[in-house]
Formats: structure tokens, C-alpha cells, sequence
């Protein structure tokens, strides 16, 4: 077992060394159980939605219940209950405007898109809400080595061998921790200014519809290690290894890895195109988007035809140029 990971005291789950309770049966941390934590967790009236999953607490002037994610409105209250607190969030920058006007260029690019889709699209559901990520600071230590063609004067093979370390500070590495949204809706909508996070106190939460942590720290630790290694990988091969060379190995140690959880602010918005409904997410600070959308099978049909048309031209002349070559060699 992992030496940051430890046994619940009641229902023997796992708990990460940076969590404050057990996310299965909320039992406080052994690690935590003398420690001073007065603002780490709250108690909220939340609910849950029946159909997507989703756990939220909503703002107190909402009139009517509905899932942001997924539009239900079958949602079940849930009893009061330890969450994650977020330690900063990221204020909203985008307004609804800004962001309804980013759905419409967006969804209309792209060639496999209906032509008349950013026309046609209507809005059934716009919410504004704060969705909950991981973020992560470690410490990595690279040592690489390689093979290039770049060989020194009066070497006498075609492969020279080359070694170096590479030590690195890597802050803001995101994971969401969102239990309707993918990990890949979550990485699209990424980056953030990190520097621009406030205080829960200052933020208004109870005005915005908020998602609790769905996904326990312990679960996003592999993600964010996977994340640091890609981000390191990239950076070495950019600056030190030669263009032009061959058996690039890359060993790297994490060290001193820490993580908050924050609350990071989305428009989420569904709309509608002919029968089919599709979501759109907004990132609500910097306008950047993402969402899925309608293939024109009018274009793919063309497509299919035209590669189609094309084979069969390029087996015909195939043919016929056989049929002469056979002609003529008789």
C-alpha cells in the first residue's frame, strides 16, 4: 500500500494522507483527528440528480430545480453531510452574453457541421456553475538519456550518446473532480489564472449553482502524477535533447506533491438542434469552450461518394491498363 494512503478507523476504506475524512463514510482523518480545521469541510443541503449522478447544492434564489449537467429536474435532496471545502475559487469574468455569443461561433465551425446549425441551434438551458478541480504543485527531478546524429569531430560512429538532469517547480496542474462532467470536458476547458483565486467567503457561492467533489483526492493523485510526467517529457524534449536523435529515455522522480481543491467557474448550457439536444461548457473566466454537436451526414455521404467514386476510377484504369499491357505483350 501506498505510504500516502491510510484505513479509515470505520469502514476500513482508503483514505489520502492530504484528506480531512473519509469520502465513503465521512469519518474524520486519523492524521486529522487533533488538528485545528475549522473552515476544511462544511455541511450543505444538497441533492442529487437521478439522472446523470451529479451531487450540487444550488443557489438560494433558484425557483426551480434542474440539473445543469444533464436537465433533469428528478433531483433528490440529500441529508446534511461532510463535503470537500474548496480553499480558493475563481471568480466569473465571462458574462452570459460573452458566453451565449462563444456557443454560437463555435458550434457552427468545423466542416462535418450542418451549415445552418449556429442559425437553427436554440438555447433550452444556460446555468453558471462552479465546478470543482484538483490542483497540483510538485517537484520533479529528470534524469534523460538519448542517442544523437549530431556526433562531436573525430567520432568515429554514425550514434553518439548523450545524458543530462533536469530539475523543475511545476505549479496549477489541473484535475477535475467532477462527477457529470468527463476528464476530457474538464481538461478542454483548462488552463485557468490561478493567481486569480478569491476566498470562498468572498464569492457569493450561495448565488451560483456549485458541484461537490465527486472524485476523491486519492483518485486524482495518478491523474496529476500522469499529467507532471507529460509536462516534463515535453519540456526535456524540447530543450535538451538534439533534434535528431534516437532512443530517448526519460526517468523521473515526483517529490513533494501537494493539492487544494478550488472551485473553478463554467457556463454550462444545453441547446438544441432539430430533435437532439447537446452540451456546451464555457469557461467562465477566459471564454475558452468546448462541447459536443451534429454531424452533416449530408457532407459525410459526399465524402463516403466522392473516396468511393475515386477507387472505383483508380480500379478501372487499373483494369485497363492490364488489359493493354496483355493486349500488347501478345
Amino acid at each position: 500500500m501506498s505510504d500516502l494512503l491510510e484505513k479509515c478507523t470505520v469502514c476500513g476504506g482508503l483514505i489520502d494522507e492530504e484528506d480531512l475524512f473519509c469520502g465513503n463514510c465521512g469519518t474524520e482523518a486519523p492524521h486529522r483527528q487533533d488538528a485545528h480545521t475549522p473552515d476544511s469541510t462544511l455541511s450543505t443541503h444538497s441533492f442529487s440528480c437521478s439522472g446523470c449522478g451529479a451531487a450540487m447544492s444550488y443557489s438560494a434564489e433558484a425557483e426551480a430545480l434542474r440539473c445543469p449537467f444533464c436537465g433533469s429536474t428528478n433531483l433528490e435532496k440529500g441529508k446534511d453531510h461532510k463535503v470537500i471545502a474548496a480553499t480558493k475559487v475563481i471568480p466569473f469574468r465571462v458574462s452570459e452574453a460573452e458566453a451565449r455569443k462563444e456557443m454560437r461561433e463555435a458550434i457552427g465551425q468545423g466542416f462535418w457541421r450542418p451549415p445552418d446549425i449556429s442559425e437553427r441551434a436554440v438555447v433550452k438551458n444556460m446555468v453558471p456553475v462552479y465546478v470543482p478541480y484538483w490542483v497540483f504543485s510538485a517537484d520533479v527531478a529528470t534524469f534523460w538519456t538519448a542517442d544523437t546524429s549530431q556526433t562531436p569531430m573525430g567520432a568515429s560512429g554514425d550514434w553518439y550518446p548523450l545524458s543530462g538532469e533536469h530539475r523543475a517547480r511545476y505549479e496549477g496542474v489541473l484535475v477535475g473532480a467532477s462527477g457529470a462532467l468527463t476528464p476530457n470536458e474538464t481538461s478542454q476547458l483548462c488552463p485557468f489564472d490561478m493567481s486569480q483565486g478569491i476566498s470562498p467567503k468572498d464569492a457569493h457561492l450561495d448565488q451560483y449553482t456549485v458541484e461537490q467533489f465527486n472524485v476523491a483526492r486519492k483518485y486524482a493523485r495518478p491523474m496529476a502524477k500522469s499529467g507532471l510526467e507529460s509536462l516534463e517529457r515535453k519540456a526535456v524534449d524540447m530543450k535538451f535533447v538534439p533534434p535528431r536523435s534516437r532512443n530517448v529515455q526519460v526517468n523521473l522522480r515526483i517529490q513533494n506533491m501537494s493539492s487544494e481543491p478550488m472551485l473553478l467557474p463554467v457556463w454550462i448550457m444545453a441547446y438544441q438542434y432539430k430533435d437532439e439536444v447537446y452540451r456546451f461548457l464555457v469557461n467562465g473566466q477566459n471564454g475558452r469552450s468546448t462541447g459536443h454537436g451534429p454531424v452533416s451526414y449530408h457532407r459525410l455521404f459526399m465524402v463516403l461518394g466522392t473516396v468511393l467514386a475515386v477507387g472505383l476510377g483508380i480500379a478501372i484504369i487499373a483494369m485497363l491498363c492490364g488489359g493493354l499491357a496483355s493486349l500488347f505483350s501478345g
